[in-house]
């Protein structure tokens, strides 16, 4: 019993994955299956409704209509046929081609030499003219989602999606991961453009369910990671300082200022990964599932990310299902779900605690601190006193520090005036030299013959002396007999 309570929330991996056991994970947000299998049940429950309404219309109803027709037959083989398409190729249905001409086998060699991640050089090759017909689909693509952006989220959300079906079989003839990676190249280039339209849509309650959520887990920032059995690092020895969540706190926040489902679901994998790092910091033992559910419930409470129910949403509307549904991101993706829906649905049996003990502390009639032994109390109080004597001597150094600078400050204020004082002096004196030249020029007193001219003469005089020496001197006797 004791060592149940000392680990994490538990969840098994049958719970994370599909309802319908297709192997994918699935999702609080599509009633537990994956995206692929929620699509088809919700075009399935339309297909019904509408065969319905038309029994329950008889004999009055209205002849099949040509648009009627052509979804019946795409429904029949499986296609997914809707307005977005028609309008994109300007037709009611274009037959399926395969693009085999030598254009397009040189713009997917081209595709082929892309790193992952490189999405300068992506776009690049989209504008190349090798990449024409797919640069004319995205765009035509994005004019008419622009245009039509007053339709109802989900609606957005198919038409995305039934695009990133179509695109995908243009790059059909490359191998599935790099598929994948221009898929992931293609999403962040049709959602930075949609973000402003498709994100937190009008036609949806999600920004009333963001500040319900911030409102709940505001309400919750009592939880300790004790109740939520998370192995926080505690004692002597551990080496650790501060909140080692605190970089898993930072990229969940991040999440918001992202617009690509992807980037978002990056800062999603970069959480949990600090997360797991965490975990191995402050235990002995690897982390398991179950305590990197707790960990993550721990810092979704203490992030209280902006707009997470928005996020979330997001992601689950417009991002590639392949990053749902498998791999890395959509697991980690699914527990952040989970973590949500357990703090949505967060009780007093869920954290060990009584009825009244969960209400008390939402109420505010009782603090973490009060409900630890004494032991924990005087741990938690240690450390308080800790993190205060070590602000106060940080605040006692910042202090020498501001009157240091402000020392240094003046001294420098005192020789720059110094040095301006110097060199007014020295222009002072300079000006007061020429003015006396200019008046020693102009005085009457002072022989007619400038000083300079005299000068002159003098040297004149001298030279011609000097040269009457030289011709008068009898030759060297050396040079002669040279």
């Amino acid at each position: 019993m004791s060592g149940d309570r000392q680990r994490g929330i538990r969840m098994s991996q049958a719970e994370l994955l599909c309802k319908d056991a297709c192997g994918y994970y699935g999702n609080p947000a599509w009633q537990g299956f994956c995206s692929k299998c929620w699509r088809e049940r919700a075009r399935k429950a339309e297909v019904q409704g509408q065969e319905t309404s038309r029994i329950d219309d008889g004999g009055s109803r209205s002849p099949v209509t040509f648009s009627k027709f052509e979804e019946k037959k795409s429904m029949e083989k499986g296609r997914r046929v809707n307005t977005m398409r028609r309008l994109f190729w300007g037709g009611p249905s274009p037959s399926k081609r395969e693009d085999t001409t030598d254009g397009h086998l040189e713009s997917l060699k081209g595709y082929e030499s892309l790193e992952p991640g490189d999405f300068t050089s992506f776009l690049k090759l989209l504008k190349s003219p090798s990449s024409n017909r797919l640069q004319s689909r995205c765009t035509a693509f994005l004019s008419t989602m622009e245009a039509y952006h007053d339709l109802p989220v989900d609606a957005q959300s198919n038409h995305v999606q039934d695009f990133y079906q179509n695109i995908a079989d243009h790059f059909s003839s490359l191998p599935e991961a790099q598929v994948s990676q221009m898929m992931e190249h293609i999403e962040k280039f049709v959602m930075t453009r949609l973000h402003k339209w498709a994100f937190c849509h009008d036609s949806c309650d999600d920004e009333q369910k963001d500040l319900a959520l911030q409102k709940r887990i505001r309400s919750l920032n009592w939880v300790t990671p004790q109740m939520l059995r998370v192995p926080f690092p505690v004692g002597e020895g551990t080496g650790i300082t501060g909140d080692p969540f605190l970089p898993a706190i930072t990229a969940i926040i991040e999440m918001d200022a992202k617009r690509a489902p992807q980037d978002k679901l990056a800062c999603v994998s970069k959480c949990s990964q600090h997360v797991f790092q965490a975990l191995s910091s402050s235990n002995s033992e690897p982390a398991n599932a179950d305590d990197f559910l707790s960990g993550l419930i721990y810092v979704v409470l203490k992030a209280n990310p902006p707009r997470l129910h928005s996020n979330l949403q997001y992601v689950i509307r417009f991002g590639l299902p392949h990053s749902l549904m498998a791999g890395e991101s959509g697991y980690y993706f699914t527990n952040l779900s989970c973590a949500v829906a357990f703090i949505e649905k967060l009780d007093g049996p869920a954290l060990n605690l009584s009825s009244e003990e969960f209400e008390d502390y939402m109420q505010g009639r009782l603090t973490a601190t009060e409900s630890m032994g004494g032991g924990a109390r005087q741990r938690v109080t240690s450390e308080m006193l800790d993190q205060l004597e070590n602000l106060t001597d940080r605040q006692e150094k910042v202090g020498q520090g501001v009157i240091a600078l402000k020392e240094q400050l003046q001294q420098w204020v005192q020789t720059v005036h110094s040095q301006i004082d110097k060199a007014t002096t020295q222009a002072s004196l300079a000006h007061q030299e020429i003015q006396d030249q200019i008046e020693a020029l102009h005085d009457p007193s002072i022989s007619d013959q400038p000083t300079g001219v005299k000068e002159v003469d003098d040297v004149n005089d001298q030279l011609g002396l000097l040269l009457e020496d030289l011709e008068s001197k009898p030759d060297d006797p050396s040079e002669t007999e040279c």
